[in-house]
């Protein structure tokens, strides 16, 4: 059966859908927006230019950042852009053998990928058993690769659903041993409101605006990841020939602003909601997630917590236990939970034989 966020929630964790209102959704539909070629001259699409512009601003003042590039047209496609940028950055300065990315172990699936995509040299970095960032092992291998670090790639709050409380530790780390530190933002939406990446020292993030700003991905819709830099980097945004935008880093994508008509809804959800509503968003996405937490933990253990014995905006639930004692898999209880008309959660990722859920505002 067709499922909707005005039945349900879709709860994965890392991945969670908006209800998407119909009013930012509607001026799609007018061919003002819908019927212009993404190649049409920029003198000839003003009304798409002032669009780009502000929101390129909103963006930046939400992360803390200097610069936007709105062309990458998923997060995956905005993590590339980024590791072109950082890498592009590092040429300028005649250090070609800056390959190395670290990754940590409770990153994003698809950093590793995007890491060998931008012909980088993959190094693991262990999670602790609280599920943080190892800042010792992490200290350890960026002074062993300093001559060819190119950047750390780290996801805050982190995919284990708990804030790096050492973020300014690691990227001071990272800094010190001459790399950059790209931050997957995938989980903006635990930090709209309340915290930029801008001020914890990373150098460039993507931001899902198929997640935290409201643009509606199900079925295979359009993503849209744009990348925000600091200061430094802005000479090294993607550019496009058509367009004449960006840098030296060349395109990633065929058209100059990706999907440039759904950039219209990120628009208006921050207009409409303004910086109090955006900043109620994220305590909601937070307070959900505790709450769910809360009610659960007596029966399904929480995996990861912070010092405070609270997550962030998803939990993981621990299952193996429960698989231990009556041989019932995660996959049986995500099976069943659609039995009963819920969406199932995401299902042993990061951690095998677990359920990672998060809420959605």
């Amino acid at each position: 059966k067709d499922f909707s966020l005005t039945h349900g929630m879709i709860p994965l964790g890392s991945c969670t859908m908006k209800l998407n209102a119909a009013a930012t959704l509607m001026p799609l539909t007018w061919p003002e927006w819908g019927g212009l070629h993404p190649f049409a001259p920029v003198d000839q699409a003003q009304g798409y230019q002032a669009v780009f512009n502000e929101l390129s601003d909103q963006l930046a003042k939400c992360t803390g950042f200097t610069g936007v590039s709105l062309q990458p047209n998923s997060g995956a496609q905005g993590e590339y852009a980024g590791l072109l940028v950082i890498r592009a950055y590092h040429e300028s300065r005649g250090d070609h053998k800056r390959t190395v990315s670290l990754i940590p172990s409770s990153a994003h699936g698809t950093n590793p990928a995007s890491a060998v995509m931008a012909g980088m040299q993959v190094v693991v970095v262990k999670a602790d058993e609280e599920g943080h960032v190892d800042v010792t092992d992490l200290k350890a291998k960026a002074e062993q690769y300093k001559d060819t670090l190119s950047c750390l790639m780290v996801t805050y709050p982190s995919t284990h659903g708990v804030y790096e409380e050492t973020i300014k530790e690691i990227t001071g780390i990272i800094h010190d041993n001459g790399g950059l530190v790209y931050m997957d933002g995938a989980n903006m939406n635990a930090q709209v409101g309340l915290c930029r990446p801008g001020d914890f020292g990373p150098d460039v993030c993507h931001l899902n605006l198929h997640k935290t700003f409201a643009i509606p991905h199900g079925g295979g819709g359009p993503g849209m990841g744009p990348i925000c830099v600091a200061k430094h980097l802005v000479p090294f945004l993607p550019g496009h020939v058509s367009a004449k935008t960006g840098g030296s880093s060349g395109a990633v994508s065929a058209a100059p602003f990706g999907s440039a008509s759904v950039l219209l809804i990120s628009w208006m959800y921050i207009r409409l909601l303004g910086p109090d509503g955006l900043a109620a968003a994220t305590k909601a996405a937070i307070l959900n997630a505790n709450y769910v937490a809360a009610r659960l933990e007596a029966d399904y253990p929480v995996l990861y917590r912070g010092a405070e014995g609270r997550v962030a905006h998803e939990c993981i639930l621990d299952m193996r236990k429960l698989k231990a004692s009556s041989g019932v898999e995660v996959e049986d209880i995500a099976k069943r939970l659609m039995d009963y008309g819920f969406h199932a959660p995401t299902v042993s990722f990061p951690v095998a034989s677990t359920m990672m859920v998060e809420p959605t505002e």
